[in-house]
């Protein structure tokens, strides 16, 4: 995945506030307040900062109801490492690419409230690793 940068790892918690001071704490990362909700995805997530602006940051993920995609994660697993975003240049030629490689399509791309209308998408590697793909910014 060379034409990719790792954005962010993210991680499924029941609650961002009751969670986030931990985070914080032991990542000696910072937070600015905000929690975004997305309809599309049906869940709630905050970003985590890391020292150092070229370093991946953490999302944290909550589900936003009982429907959301992540629910049963949660409840399967009681949450944790959830999956892996690369940020890259031209998703549809890059989605191709995975396939290519043997990756499946989880979830067709859409618009990400987190991202400012910026699209994602979601494939399972062949070893059932989930990765998210957000494009860039133009």
């Amino acid at each position: 995945m060379r034409e990719a940068r790792l954005h962010h790892i993210g991680i499924v918690v029941r609650s961002i506030e009751e969670s986030m001071g931990g985070y914080v704490s032991s990542m000696e990362a910072s937070w600015d307040s905000q929690i975004h909700h997305d309809p599309i995805q049906k869940v709630r997530v905050a970003f985590l900062r890391p020292g150092t602006p070229e370093e991946a940051q953490i999302e944290l993920v909550e589900p936003a109801g009982a429907d959301s995609p992540v629910t049963r994660f949660l409840e399967q697993g009681g949450g944790g490492l959830h999956h892996l975003c690369y940020e890259v240049a031209d998703l549809n030629a890059h989605l191709t690419r995975m396939r290519a490689r043997g990756c499946r399509l989880a979830k067709p791309p859409a618009a990400a409230v987190a991202f400012g209308g910026r699209r994602i998408a979601w494939m399972l590697t062949p070893q059932n690793l989930l990765l998210e793909f957000l494009e860039q910014a133009k």
